[in-house]
């Protein structure tokens, strides 16, 4: 089975491992996937990542889930915006904010996967990814 969407697989692992109480979940290594995992870390919806070489010449990036003390899962919603069979781009005057700003929009930009917010500051649009919260 080939696989015609990385991120949107990566981003379903994250997701549905965040809703089974999943300790940790592993996903096929790509560039573009550490760079979103820096981003989810950062923001504060994961505990942590790590590139693992465990006997595949890709490797594997074990993602670290974050909860609360009453086990809610802290990510309680991630979505891919733009796919494969239709792409989004949104200019720098009209990135789109997540439940008025609550949430985090993940952008490709040409400076690298970033934040809305890190992208309003440097006055940058790009592709929308995804939408957390």
């Amino acid at each position: 089975m080939s696989q015609t969407d990385p991120i949107g697989d990566l981003l379903t692992r994250v997701r549905n491992g965040s809703r089974a109480g999943k300790a940790q979940v592993d996903a096929p290594a790509s560039r573009i996937g550490s760079a979103l995992m820096e981003c989810l870390k950062q923001e504060g919806y994961i505990q942590n990542w790590r590139l693992m070489a465990e006997g595949n010449p890709q490797g594997i990036l074990r993602i670290y889930l974050k909860y609360t003390k009453s086990r809610k899962p802290i990510l309680r919603q991630i979505k891919r915006v733009s796919r494969p069979g239709l792409r989004i781009y949104a200019g720098k005057d009209k990135l789109p904010k997540v439940l008025s700003g609550i949430g985090t929009t993940i952008l490709t930009t040409p400076k690298g996967i970033l934040t809305d917010a890190q992208a309003r500051a440097q006055g940058i649009g790009g592709e929308v990814i995804c939408h957390v919260w």
